[in-house]
């Protein structure tokens, strides 16, 4: 019989691209996500079901994850403006909910539960590589609360219940379900379409990781075996640069993709964003053995083949590209 497995948010960026992987592998697979940017990123096919509904509805998320044998939790108000939209409502859907799904998932006998945290619970660091031991230094709401779940995953931890958490680097590249308010994806939008990068601030260190790579692990994630990963952090990412060197590699792809859009202008400017951390990620490579497969300009070539085949329709104006636009719309409480 197939595995199957439960993903939050498993119609969001990063869900339209793993979730096709987990269904092509064979598992079934249980969406349970609140579509607050709709779930056109998916396909409805064979062993795949779709369920809208809350996190923070304790009693649907029980019953949606009885039979299920993993759990890959994403689902959060996302990125650290959303938190400037109503603090209660990052409170109580990114962390008072955690723990009662934490349980809820136990209690239905699931085997292994992935969370998936942030790189950004290191807030800003001097240090020449940030590991997984680095003081969480937060400086929004979503750093916080990101940092505040991990320690409850850990009483939860025993071996019929194996946890892990992953503290992922900020992603980038092409997904049915795109976001533009991610700084790789941020930097290509404007290239393209303004032929004319602003860089705000642009000596923040920052560490990136393509989705694909980032997708793939979460696979594999629940395939290793449960020695290696169990009670475990790990951060995941691949290429740390500067937002200014990212914004370079940016301008170099767009104008070698499309010559008629040269030159591209790099204009910087100030910004009240500090966040800036060297992550490593060599306990990954030397525990789990994984290493990321892609790199920025992978990410920056696969966007401008979206842009080409007419994929990203009204990327600067559509609000379902940029998720605080998206929620305020919205008005969700």
């Amino acid at each position: 019989m197939a595995k199957k497995v439960l993903v939050t948010g498993g119609a969001g960026y990063k869900g339209a691209v793993l979730v096709p992987k987990l269904l092509k592998k064979g598992y079934e697979v249980v969406v349970y996500d609140l579509m607050l940017f709709g779930s056109h990123g998916l396909v409805p096919q064979k062993g795949l079901t779709i369920i809208e509904a809350d996190i923070r509805d304790t009693a649907k998320y029980a019953e949606a994850v009885l039979g299920c044998d993993s759990v890959i939790h994403m689902a959060c108000i996302s990125n650290d403006p959303s938190f400037e939209l109503d603090s209660n409502l990052s409170k109580t859907m990114n962390y008072d909910c955690f723990e009662p799904l934490v349980l809820a998932s136990k209690v239905a006998g699931v085997k292994r539960f992935v969370n998936v945290s942030s790189s950004s619970v290191y807030g800003v660091s001097e240090a020449p590589e940030v590991t997984e031991e680095h003081p969480l230094i937060p400086l929004t709401d979503y750093n916080k609360f990101k940092g505040m779940c991990e320690p409850l995953l850990w009483k939860h931890q025993s071996p019929e219940f194996v946890c892990v958490t992953i503290r992922p680097a900020t992603v980038c590249g092409y997904s049915p379900r795109l976001r533009m308010d991610l700084t790789v994806n941020i930097l290509t939008n404007h290239a393209y379409n303004n032929k004319k990068i602003t860089v705000f601030g642009g000596d923040q260190k920052r560490p990136n990781i393509h989705i694909e790579d980032v997708t793939d692990l979460y696979v594999e994630l629940l395939e290793m075996p449960a020695e290696k990963i169990a009670g475990e952090t790990f951060n995941a990412g691949y290429e740390n640069f500067t937002v200014s060197r990212l914004a370079e590699f940016v301008k170099k792809v767009v104008e070698e993709e499309f010559p008629e859009k040269a030159p591209i202008e790099i204009v910087t400017t100030s910004s009240d964003d500090k966040r800036s951390y060297h992550v490593t990620s060599r306990k990954i490579t030397e525990k789990l053995g994984w290493k990321p497969r892609h790199n920025i300009e992978d990410a920056v070539r696969d966007l401008c083949k979206a842009f080409r085949e007419g994929k990203i329709p009204n990327s600067m104006t559509d609000e379902h590209y940029f998720n605080v636009k998206s929620v305020k719309a919205l008005n969700l409480k």
